[in-house]
């Protein structure tokens, strides 16, 4: 699926939606490793930025934001609305990224 046909708006600029797939969703579970924790420790020591998380945190949104794709596309969807990531902590160092919206089908506008 084309990035520019993804979007958190309720449209497309340039294009109309001509039929609406349904709501697709991407879930990923992760955990912390011991060596990440014990990197992070470390980062947290010296202050500033811990990248060891932010790292972890951006493959999460980025694998969820990529499974949701691929249903939307499975389903025949070739665009997507109103996308949303949400999480929620499972259990001490274990926790869910959901990603999830409307897929659609869009056609470009016709001048």
């Amino acid at each position: 699926m084309k990035p520019a046909l993804v979007t958190t708006g309720l449209e497309l600029s340039g294009y109309r939606i001509v039929r609406q797939v349904g709501i697709v969703r991407g879930i990923v579970v992760r955990s912390r490793s011991v060596i990440g924790r014990f990197m992070a420790g470390i980062q947290t020591f010296f202050g500033g930025n811990i990248t060891v998380y932010t790292n972890l945190c951006e493959r999460a949104r980025m694998d969820a934001y990529n499974l949701m794709c691929a249903q939307a596309e499975k389903n025949g969807a070739n665009a997507m609305i109103s996308i949303r990531y949400d999480t929620t902590e499972i259990m001490a160092g274990v926790t869910e990224v959901l990603c999830y919206g409307t897929a659609v089908v869009v056609e470009e506008n016709r001048p």
